[in-house]
């Protein structure tokens, strides 16, 4: 009996072991794409766009994943404000969906695809693939049945921030990679997301009257993501100043004049350096939401200054306050 032809899996990403760069792999081919090691999301957006120029996906009641993920590569994720992070998911999903089919997305194999990243990670992933399934079944063609794919459970939301030591060791440990010390020094004193900071440009920057926009003129807040303008305090207005000095670049953090896509390794080695666990770029907004209620900020205040709802700080945070349950705890 002749045995049937093994499908061929689809381009995907490969780490050239010797030079230490990402390469595309299709097939017998590999494709250069000139992107280090450590700029990963970077090379994903290579992937995806070389995709986009190849390939032609297939249709049928039964199409393959890689399919259904280049189509919301292409036609959904250039519209959203989180593409790039997503498009790290469509990177890992591909690596271990790509080849199987539509009808293979069974509890099983979600199973055993959330062994393989942390549960955080997977159930990220798996939310992306959940959303290229639909937006196929709209907007391409009907699928029999949309698959229900099984996930992780949400994680508890973390409690983690900074010490004052925790912070200036972090910051001692980065002292000499330029790109991470002003964006912790960014999070730290203004609570601001890590893509704001990533995409901050000194004209969204008033030093004359101390204050800093969190986005582009005429670019619309997301209602979930509010970015309004923040007051700069004089510590921070003072390392502002002294980076502006002689800059010709348009970013405020920036790497040899390319904005950073992403901290990877530099974020990792700063925080084993500075013997911290259990940090992500994402504790310093937390720090300082922690900070400003621990010295007693008006609520109204902090939260205006943090985009955050005062319901919302006062749930997650609320308990940092001074004033805190103090005449309920006397009763």
């Amino acid at each position: 009996m002749r045995a049937m032809p093994r499908r061929r899996s689809p381009p995907r990403l490969y780490l050239d072991p010797g030079r230490r760069v990402w390469v595309i792999r299709d097939g017998g081919a590999f494709v250069r794409t000139g992107v280090a090691e450590a700029e990963r999301v970077r090379a994903e957006k290579c992937l995806a766009e070389y995709l986009g120029r190849k390939w032609e996906p297939a249709g049928g009641p039964d199409p393959l994943i890689a399919d259904v993920l280049l189509t919301y590569t292409r036609e959904r994720l250039p519209h959203t404000r989180a593409a790039h992070k997503a498009a790290y998911n469509v990177g890992s999903l591909a690596k271990w969906w790509g080849a199987r089919r539509v009808s293979e997305i069974t509890p099983s194999n979600c199973t055993s695809y959330a062994e393989r990243r942390t549960p955080s990670a997977a159930r990220r992933d798996l939310e992306v693939l959940s959303a290229a399934l639909r937006w196929w079944h709209k907007h391409r063609e009907p699928l029999p049945s949309v698959p229900s794919l099984v996930m992780p459970p949400k994680s508890e939301p973390r409690d983690r921030w900074l010490t004052r030591s925790e912070a200036a060791r972090l910051l001692w440990a980065s002292r000499h990679v330029e790109h991470l010390k002003r964006f912790i020094l960014l999070g730290l004193y203004t609570g601001s997301r890590s893509g704001v900071i990533l995409s901050l440009e000194w004209g969204w920057i008033d030093l004359e009257r101390g204050v800093m926009r969190r986005r582009a003129r005429g670019h619309a807040e997301i209602a979930t993501k509010k970015t309004p303008p923040v007051r700069l305090g004089k510590k921070m207005l003072s390392f502002l100043r002294r980076w502006k000095q002689g800059s010709s670049e348009g970013l405020v953090v920036h790497y040899r004049g390319q904005r950073v896509q992403e901290l990877g390794s530099s974020w990792v080695t700063a925080c084993a350096r500075a013997g911290l666990e259990d940090v992500s770029p994402h504790t310093l907004r937390h720090t300082r939401a922690t900070w400003l209620m621990q010295q007693g900020v008006d609520l109204w205040q902090a939260a205006g200054h943090l985009g955050m709802s005062p319901g919302v700080l006062q749930k997650t945070y609320g308990h940092h306050h001074p004033d805190y349950q103090e005449d309920a705890a006397e009763v």
